[in-house]
């Protein structure tokens, strides 16, 4: 995290180094939020770098005012930036600022006074029950070599039995399907760990992949491989679903992560809960997992009528 430009004095890069280093070791945040913060603090140091006609020191960082930060992100939004990046940012500079604070080194107030931008309602954009099946089969899979269209099924499988992310999946290995298991131990966001089930359908893709497989992994080591033998990258993965959707004219909006997305919506279109889906999923917060309520309102209304005494 080394700065190319001189956007602050030393002393307060670091502190702001001290703090993106405990985010990762105490916080246990990922790797992507910690490297967004990064970015969006040096975004806003440079800014004011701008702002101050010179390199910030920790004493203009305790003086800030909420037109500062108005200013911000008044330049990011002209620049292009979204409301979702912009909220990301505000939020990244709150933390950065509230440690500050708790050291006795600024004023946080600055911050909480400036109202985060207004959030674009979106729902996840799923796949219907069909397409879903149809993507995960290994004939449906474009690659000549059968042990990559055994991988990538098999990984596609991952993401929609089991709603994983595409990184989790990318970083399991042998080792998690010894012994013909039924459930896999997942590590997710911030190294949370949880519990999935481990469909026979899914267990069995792996398997055959794990037979084709011409590079062999050790039990503790990301078993899905690229061509060349290394780790398999998202984009590999991303750029297969891509030619997926050509292939069997589904939206752009079929993406690995909709087949996550479709995993959440396609049980609680089954009459799951929103407590079980959340701790499968792994989210943090029952707010995140509630989104999916408003993808098949048509089916929770059916439910409804069903199940009501008084419907």
């Amino acid at each position: 995290m080394n700065e190319l430009l001189v956007i602050g004095h030393p002393d307060l890069l670091a502190e702001r180094q001290r703090w993106l280093q405990g985010l990762l070791q105490e916080r246990r945040l990922s790797d992507n939020t910690v490297d967004a913060y990064e970015r969006d603090t040096r975004q806003f140091l440079t800014f004011l770098t701008g702002h101050l006609a010179g390199p910030p020191r920790l004493s203009d960082i305790s003086t800030l005012r909420p037109a500062d930060l108005r200013g911000f992100l008044a330049q990011r939004r002209k620049g292009g930036a979204g409301a979702r990046t912009l909220g990301r940012g505000l939020a990244g500079l709150r933390s950065f600022l509230r440690y500050l604070e708790r050291i006795g080194l600024a004023n946080a107030a600055g911050a909480a006074a400036v109202r985060s931008p207004k959030q674009p309602k979106s729902l996840p954009k799923p796949l219907t029950d069909r397409e879903a099946l149809n993507v995960v089969t290994t004939d449906a899979q474009l690659a000549e070599e059968p042990w990559v269209a055994a991988r990538n099924a098999a990984v596609l499988t991952l993401l929609y039995g089991c709603g994983l992310r595409i990184s989790e999946a990318l970083d399991l290995t042998p080792g998690d399907f010894a012994g013909t298991p039924s459930s896999l131990r997942v590590t997710g966001k911030g190294g949370k760990t949880r519990i999935v089930p481990l469909m026979a359908v899914a267990r069995d893709a792996v398997a055959t992949y794990l037979k084709l497989c011409p590079y062999h992994a050790g039990a503790g080591e990301p078993m899905f491989r690229g061509t060349r033998g290394a780790k398999l990258q998202p984009a590999i993965i991303q750029r297969e679903m891509q030619k997926l959707r050509g292939a069997l004219g589904l939206p752009d909006t079929a993406t690995p992560h909709a087949l996550r997305h479709s995993f959440a919506t396609h049980l609680l279109a089954g009459g799951g809960d929103l407590r079980t889906i959340q701790e499968l999923l792994g989210h943090a917060s029952l707010s995140t997992t509630q989104v999916y309520t408003g993808v098949d309102s048509t089916r929770l209304l059916e439910i409804y009528d069903r199940a009501h005494p008084r419907a």
